[in-house]
């Protein structure tokens, strides 16, 4: 057990280093993780966000986000829970860009009162994409009927096994431009004036850290510890901020990893889609 005897010193023999709380969000966006997956919720994060901005004496939050996007609802919750807590705690955001912000992972970049990538990150993908298989012809080769039975007409819309109506394109797609205002205005809201008029803006196109800045996508080029200590001088102390010990002293399994197969039991199959699913996104950008 450590106690903290500092503020018992003597004035002159204390730090006078100023401490930032560091927290990383990393992963593809979704409600719902599993051992093979690394991803982003707002009740994975929530934790850690808020043992960040309770720390008092420091002045910024520094936020490390590396996330090709996943779920506009998640994104949303986890770019409005920072900026709840950054005007309750009188706290300046600070974002930094791994490899990757696209999509969601923009949305959440966008909670930052400043945006910092570096020149090969990746950034933008401000749309919104629906994907899925079409197993049709598959089953009628194999000699397998497909009976849905549903009380109402609309109730098996986009079904994978059977043939796609344009009405249920029509419905989907005007589903998804509403996310996309929904998302464009949040980043209008976030950049202002900040934003260069281009018309490859909102298309979905993504670009390098390095033409992000003149897109007024970020506010600079560079990195965490480089800027920090521009900031705040040579002394800066970065603390990471993780999510709490379990019962066992363990903190919960981020990231993904081997896996005893022998564990994974019925679940293989689908585990094993997952990581490939995980896989499809992040090669969407290039990695």
């Amino acid at each position: 057990m450590s106690f903290p005897l500092q503020k018992y010193l003597p004035k002159r023999f204390r730090s006078d280093a100023i401490v930032v709380p560091v927290v990383r969000l990393s992963g593809t966006i979704m409600a719902s993780s599993g051992p093979l997956r690394q991803s982003l919720s707002l009740a994975g994060v929530a934790g850690v966000l808020d043992k960040a901005f309770a720390m008092k004496k420091a002045p910024a939050v520094a936020i490390l986000v590396n996330s090709p996007g996943g779920s506009p609802v998640q994104s949303r919750l986890i770019h409005q829970r920072i900026r709840d807590l950054a005007a309750e705690k009188k706290k300046t955001v600070l974002v930094f860009v791994e490899d990757v912000a696209a999509s969601g992972g923009y949305m959440i970049a966008c909670a930052g009162d400043e945006i910092i990538a570096d020149p090969s990150s990746i950034v933008g993908s401000i749309g919104v994409v629906s994907g899925g298989f079409g197993f049709v012809d598959m089953i009628h080769k194999l000699g397998i009927e497909r009976r849905v039975h549903s009380t109402g007409e609309n109730k098996a819309r986009l079904d994978p096994f059977q043939p796609e109506r344009p009405e249920d394109i029509a419905h989907l797609l005007a589903l998804q431009a509403e996310v996309h205002a929904t998302f464009i205005d949040l980043v209008k809201e976030s950049r202002g004036t900040r934003l260069a008029d281009d018309p490859d803006l909102f298309t979905g196109q993504f670009w390098s850290g390095k033409r992000g800045l003149t897109l007024g996508l970020v506010d600079s080029l560079g990195d965490l510890r480089s800027v920090l200590r521009e900031r705040f001088g040579q002394k800066v102390k970065l603390v990471l901020i993780q999510s709490s010990r379990g019962l066992l002293g363990r903190r919960p399994a981020t990231g993904i990893g081997m896996a005893d197969p022998a564990r994974l039991g019925a679940g293989a199959a689908e585990q094993l889609a997952v990581m490939a699913e995980d896989r499809l996104v992040w090669a969407r950008y290039g990695l």
